[in-house]
């Protein structure tokens, strides 16, 4: 494992573009999968969890041609039968939304992955699809073995909020039709991604997904800049003082925007300038800025689930002590990142609980050189960082390769913007 050390770091200063947002990137590629023809895909994530996706559609068939950040995907007529298991390494979005893909096909096929991903829940998604007629079977060993065949249409009342459930039901259903229902709604990327595409999907008054058997057509994705990835700069800009960051063409769709306006709430001096596109996105200022503590829960939390350990970062660094509730799904992530937070914030000296279903973070500034563990956590490593470079100490961050599944260019920007460059 990697160790790197984090000192404390002067003003940020500069502009940057994060990389490619990871969920739409990976729903551009497995929904074109469903839709023959050619489709060019701009702006793709660079990290290893989307790469998985990429190999995950070539091995079922696509072939893909790559130039720069860009690939053009050409999916068939008939996906192939993998002869062997497809690995999706720690992308849980590539293990949920291939299963579902698959569960309707006429293709049998093993998913497996690394020991953190095959120990993710999978009855949210197996059971729905065994009510459609499927099967999904999880081995002991955590892969799972899905038997493509004809399915039956169904409603489903999701038992949880997750996008990656929602998704992979609509992608089972393609050919048979599904009702879907949520207890809250949450983020929207492949119901927008599926009326670009041609989609007979109807969203109902209630909030409802009805989608209706039918053909997808092959389209054309410009993928903005991904604001989990930029929460942790958005972040470090405020906490550091005497910073000034520009970030550019950041995806500010609204089911994903709850870290701006939890750290808009808690004082940060953020200005946006928005563009209004199918998936809104836009150019944000950041400069440095005392923080307050506030309360995270209900829709908030969900709206902001991915960003919840950077936040908690930022709650060490306000005045007063955040609450962090109903966030028990940050338990099942790449690891329970409740335990890792609130013991990477105490390595730093700061005090934080953890409770069932969220965690208490007391404010005022990190003040121990902390020890931080996060060797199969990309989001814990570089919400840490943030936490060293604000410090009045650093800290060492073991596992630090983990940012290679997200944001492999993580450390460079970090480096970057302490020595003012743009």
């Amino acid at each position: 494992m990697t160790r790197r050390r984090v000192a404390p770091s002067p003003p940020l200063r500069g502009g940057l573009t994060v990389p490619g947002d990871k969920s739409i990137s990976h729903r551009a590629i497995l929904l074109n999968l469903c839709a023959p023809g050619t489709a060019t895909l701009t702006g793709l994530s660079t990290g290893e969890d989307v790469q998985r996706s990429l190999e995950v559609a070539q091995r079922l068939g696509a072939t893909l041609h790559h130039s720069g950040n860009g690939v053009r995907i050409t999916s068939p007529s008939a996906m192939l039968t993998p002869t062997n298991p497809l690995h999706c390494g720690n992308s849980g979005t590539t293990f949920r939304l291939t299963t579902g893909l698959l569960a309707g096909s006429k293709v049998r096929a093993t998913l497996t992955g690394d020991a953190s991903l095959r120990g993710r829940p999978m009855k949210r998604l197996s059971t729905p699809i065994q009510a459609m007629g499927g099967h999904v079977e999880r081995l002991d060993d955590g892969s799972v073995r899905v038997l493509g065949k004809p399915l039956q249409q169904s409603r489903h009342q999701t038992a949880v909020a997750s996008a990656q459930v929602k998704s992979a039901l609509l992608l089972a259903g393609r050919h048979c039709g599904v009702v879907i229902h949520e207890p809250r709604q949450s983020r929207d990327h492949t119901e927008r991604m599926l009326q670009e595409m041609g989609a007979p999907l109807r969203i109902a008054s209630d909030g409802g997904l009805h989608l209706s058997p039918g053909v997808w057509s092959p389209t054309d994705v410009s993928i903005p800049g991904d604001i989990s990835s930029a929460a942790f700069w958005l972040v470090a800009a405020c906490v550091v003082p005497g910073s000034e960051v520009t970030l550019s063409n950041v995806g500010l769709n609204p089911t994903r925007t709850g870290v701006l306006d939890i750290l808009q709430r808690m004082g940060a001096n953020i200005s946006i300038e928005a563009n209004d596109e199918h998936e809104p996105t836009g150019r944000m200022v950041v400069r440095s800025a005392q923080l307050n503590a506030t309360t995270i829960e209900g829709e908030l939390t969900l709206r902001a689930l991915d960003e919840l350990p950077i936040l908690a970062v930022a709650a060490a660094f306000a005045n007063g002590t955040t609450y962090i509730r109903d966030a028990g799904e940050l338990r099942v992530k790449e690891s329970d990142r409740i335990a890792a937070t609130v013991a990477g914030l105490r390595a730093m000296g700061v005090h934080a609980e953890e409770l069932p279903d969220g965690l208490v973070v007391e404010g005022g500034r990190p003040n121990q050189c902390g020890e931080i563990h996060a060797p199969h956590d990309h989001r814990i490593a570089m919400a840490f960082a943030v936490a060293g470079m604000g410090s009045s100490s650093g800290c060492t961050i073991t596992g630090a390769e983990s940012v290679q599944t997200s944001y492999p260019e993580f450390f460079q920007t970090m480096d970057t913007l302490a020595r003012g460059r743009r």
